[in-house]
């Protein structure tokens, strides 16, 4: 009878000093997951979530890199194998979005650049390492919005980037036939995070609230249970699929 306990299963988590990337980190290494904190510049949140993480039994490393440039997201993939010996899940959630959500019109050439270069390029980069690193069994969880539903004002390039997102979750799944790897997607609605919340009125954030039948906005943890869903064990038969985390809202 073997009686070997299996390895630990490695996550990399891009975007995960703050807001929703910090609650997956946390809920993976909940699940006995180590966990790879990526971020672009929140170097101290980073770390003391990684050392929040290790003291309370369980494993983790917070390593830069800047998901847009594709050498950066290679030493990523190199520092979580040199720490713990592989990769088996990705969890793409780095993302950015304009606080003064401009319509299409007044949206300038840098505003869409670096949308498309963090939003699209970003995920694209991660998706092509876990491609040639990510083992056996493994999961990718990119980061849609809702938005793509709701379809409001403002939200035009941002939205068009994450239905790019869409787009390569449904195909990149299928590409990767015979390989035993989940890819999925999560939508979330309007959730309680700081990329949320900033710029918008107390009156917007109150009507915004109020939009979904359970009449709340979401929880960073609402969405990581989301995550941890498709990344784990229960989600092994969801593929090529956006799950759209909104409480209803569409």
């Amino acid at each position: 009878m073997n009686t070997a306990v299996p390895p630990s299963r490695v996550a990399i988590v891009t975007g995960a000093s703050c807001g929703i990337g910090a609650a997956v980190a946390r809920r993976l290494a909940r699940d006995g997951m180590q966990v790879v904190v990526n971020y672009a510049s929140g170097k101290a949140a980073a770390e003391q979530l990684a050392a929040a993480i290790v003291g309370d039994g369980g494993a983790a490393i917070a390593v830069r890199a800047d998901v847009a440039d594709a050498a950066d997201v290679q030493a990523l993939f190199d520092a979580a194998e040199a720490a713990f010996g592989g990769v088996d899940v990705l969890v793409n959630n780095a993302g950015v979005l304009p606080p003064e959500l401009p319509s299409l019109a007044d949206t300038d050439d840098a505003a869409f650049d670096r949308l498309f270069a963090i939003n699209v390029k970003g995920s694209f980069n991660t998706m092509r390492q876990a491609a040639r690193r990510l083992r056996h069994g493994g999961s990718v969880v990119n980061f849609s919005t809702s938005v793509i539903g709701l379809a409001l004002p403002g939200y035009s390039v941002y939205g068009a980037s994450k239905a790019a997102i869409e787009t390569m979750t449904n195909i990149f799944a299928r590409e990767l036939r015979g390989k035993n790897i989940t890819v999925n997607a999560v939508a979330p609605g309007p959730t309680a995070t700081a990329l949320f919340l900033n710029g918008k009125s107390g009156e917007t954030i109150e009507r915004m609230s109020k939009m979904a039948p359970l009449e709340r906005l979401g929880t960073p943890d609402d969405i990581a249970a989301a995550v941890a869903f498709l990344a784990g064990p229960d989600g092994r038969w969801i593929n090529g699929q956006t799950l759209r985390a909104n409480g209803g809202l569409v």
